[in-house]
């Protein structure tokens, strides 16, 4: 098993105790230095005030792309990780070449998670329509493979046209790709394209759409993913492929008992055939995050060194 931290560079309260150089060099060695595999970020360029003041869920988030390379260049074995990129927002052109040069100058630490978006008003602000976010999802990753694989790029899209276009640095290797999501649709989009599948525990929501492409059960866990597999088999894809999820028990002291309990919950997640989790400290402060960070780093990381 692999773990994903996240980084709260998202936490505005108070001022400056998460959101500065000084705050994203702390968090992100320190990370390293307990030997997490992974450090994400998640995305919401312009989020509904509504979700982000009165949904349990709601929280505001930074650039990732800018964010992560600040982590990347305090770090030497950090991967960095977009947990998750809301793909149909940008143009298809302008995330793969963000993503290109942060895997370059990071030397191949980053990993694209990839998710279609579910806040309707959202992407009104953003000027995209929320109904076609699926076929524009499918569509940029498509594009973004091409783009990434060098040489010029021919293809008309719903919102775009190159007719011979090339962007460089042309990433070796590529970033992998995982995708989110749980719904129907988004589990054969993982199984298509991508490198990872990469859903969400249901967690405490208003929104319909998150509660409806959400996992919710260990058992339906195991289930998706086995059918994932057989997706891909039917495919004739034999790449490497990871199922990351967020761990969902909460921790509530930080002791051996504890770290016992964590790793019982884990090994339970890796039997229904997960690879990755990511997990989230709490952030009171900068100092119970870090103490969070220290206790992982003692108690989880040494039953998992050789994963």
């Amino acid at each position: 098993m692999k773990f994903s931290m996240h980084m709260p560079l998202n936490v505005i309260a108070p001022k400056g105790e998460f959101q500065s150089q000084e705050a994203t060099v702390r968090i992100a060695t320190s990370l390293e230095r307990a030997g997490v595999t992974c450090g994400h970020v998640s995305d919401h360029p312009i989020p509904s005030a509504d979700w982000l003041h009165n949904d349990p869920t709601g929280h505001d988030a930074v650039d990732p792309f800018t964010c992560l390379a600040f982590v990347a260049a305090a770090t030497k074995k950090l991967m960095v990780m977009s947990s998750v990129l809301i793909v149909p927002y940008r143009n298809p052109f302008l995330t793969a070449k963000a993503a290109a040069t942060l895997q370059t100058l990071s030397n191949g630490r980053f990993i694209l998670g990839a998710g279609t978006g579910y806040q309707e008003i959202e992407f009104e602000a953003l000027g995209v329509p929320f109904h076609e976010r699926g076929a524009i999802m499918d569509e940029a990753l498509e594009t973004i493979r091409l783009t990434w694989a060098g040489g010029a790029v021919i293809k008309r899209g719903r919102r775009f046209n190159a007719a011979g276009n090339e962007a460089r640095p042309i990433p070796s290797p590529p970033p992998p790709i995982w995708v989110g999501g749980a719904s129907p649709k988004a589990i054969e989009r993982a199984a298509r394209w991508a490198d990872g599948w990469t859903p969400f525990f249901t967690a405490a929501t208003n929104v319909k759409l998150v509660r409806e492409s959400s996992i919710d059960s260990v058992e339906r866990l195991a289930t998706t993913i086995k059918r994932i597999e057989q997706m891909r088999a039917q495919m004739q894809k034999t790449s490497p492929f990871d199922h990351c999820i967020n761990f969902p028990y909460p921790v509530k002291t930080f002791n051996r008992t504890e770290a016992e309990q964590f790793c019982e919950k884990t090994d339970e997640l890796a039997a229904a055939g997960v690879t990755w989790l990511r997990v989230k400290p709490p952030n009171p402060s900068m100092a119970g995050y870090l103490d969070y960070v220290t206790w992982f780093g003692e108690e989880v990381m040494p039953h998992y060194a050789e994963s």
